[in-house]
């Protein structure tokens, strides 16, 4: 499971594709989304992280992070397959001690192409139509992502934002993400239809490697990929997710029912945040060790306060940030994690929405640390102590955004 590849597998093809569902005013979203974890040269094993994601919605005005996005009408698609979309890139940056957000947040015009289009402009590969292609915003500065069309390797080209610059804010961020193992690097497809055509499509990477430069100096580390079409409402989740030094990697997903589903307030931290009633549990385990993978469909996330605090840089200095206790088992293999947030990645979202109310959404995310993991299987028992390091970032919401 560990043996590297040369180009990603699995089915691509509709990578740069949109409006494949009905639209839905006001619940469409469609975005291509990577969370990147690098090294720290200074040791940190929780790493440096870049999130970056390139969206559209069907929505006549979104409030984000107060910065009002009008989206003019669903994307236009020409008769080759490219389209045009009036979007966001939107990006944060964590130092490895500091979260830097959001280190981009633009409003744009967009076009997505295939590389079967007659203008795509790179041609590197005999073949097409396999899942090369790009999103590249309209902007004087290059913050384009694609993927080569003979599915070698990805790119991610991001100028910051230049009131965010910094010491610890790069200007030009130029990654290229490349397989990993069969299990990690192969695209995975999930889909599902509700009533009244409201449902999702996803598409990920579970891992890649990541190498590339920041200003000019070398870094190296791992990344994780989705794409995403979501018709339907945003309602509170937990997910997670661990990149592993051996090439394995844990996921956790819980869509929940909870008294935060009318919480309208970015604090990090509330006393209703105590429970929650699962709609479905997943969790995921490629295992680099046994050479195997395993589904969970039970699964537990509970939810403390932790020891880190919101730094005075943050929206709620000296909040605790959480830790998350997961438990999953399916028979075979029992996990219990311990992860604890580092730091604080926060979004918020508000649009109008029927008779004339405001529905809203916080979406958090935090680099992890991971304090304990036990595996436990037929082959005996791991722990946390048998991997040179572990790097993740979980992700908890709240709101009902409609």
């Amino acid at each position: 499971m560990s043996q590297d590849m040369a180009t990603f597998s699995g089915d691509l093809s509709r990578m740069w594709n949109l409006q494949e569902r009905p639209s839905l005013h006001h619940l469409t979203w469609d975005w291509w989304w990577w969370l990147v974890m690098l090294e720290d040269k200074e040791g940190n094993p929780s790493g440096k992280q870049l999130m970056v994601l390139w969206s559209t919605k069907d929505n006549a005005i979104v409030d984000v992070n107060g910065s009002p996005w009008t989206p003019k009408g669903r994307p236009g698609i020409d008769e080759d397959g490219g389209t045009a979309l009036d979007g966001m890139v939107c990006a944060w940056w964590f130092d490895g001690k500091t979260m830097h957000e959001p280190i981009i947040k633009r409003i744009c015009k967009m076009i997505a192409i295939p590389d079967s289009h007659p203008q795509w402009p790179l041609v590197d590969s005999e073949k097409t139509g396999l899942g090369g292609g790009a999103v590249i915003p309209l902007l004087g500065d290059d913050l384009s992502m694609g993927l080569k069309s003979d599915l070698s390797e990805f790119w991610i080209n991001l100028v910051s934002d230049k009131e965010m610059r910094g010491e610890n804010v790069p200007t030009n961020f130029k990654l290229k993400l490349t397989p990993w193992n069969q299990a990690m690097s192969t695209a995975r497809r999930a889909s599902a239809t509700y009533a009244a055509n409201m449902g999702y499509d996803i598409l990920r990477l579970h891992g890649t490697k990541a190498s590339g430069t920041l200003d000019g100096e070398q870094v190296s580390g791992t990344a994780y990929f989705q794409k995403v079409c979501v018709q339907a409402p945003s309602i509170p989740w937990y997910w997670g997710v661990l990149h592993l030094s051996d090439g394995s990697y844990i996921d956790w997903f819980i869509p929940h029912a909870s008294l935060t589903l009318s919480a309208r307030d970015n604090r990090p931290w509330k006393k209703r945040d105590a429970g929650h009633i699962a709609l479905s549990q997943g969790g995921l385990f490629h295992d680099a060790k046994n050479k195997r993978t395993e589904k969970f469909a039970k699964v537990t996330v509970t939810k403390i306060a932790g020891n880190e605090c919101e730094g005075e840089h943050a929206h709620f200095p000296g909040a605790p940030l959480p830790i998350f206790e997961i438990h999953m088992h399916n028979g075979r293999t029992d996990i219990k994690l311990q992860v604890e947030a580092i730091e604080r990645a926060n979004w918020t979202f508000d649009q109008p929405t029927r008779g004339g109310l405001q529905s809203h959404l916080t979406y958090n995310e935090y680099p992890l640390k991971l304090n304990k993991m036990i595996v436990q299987d037929e082959n005996g028992i791991r722990t946390e102590a048998e991997y040179e390091w572990a790097r993740g970032n979980a992700e908890h919401s709240w709101g009902l955004l409609h």
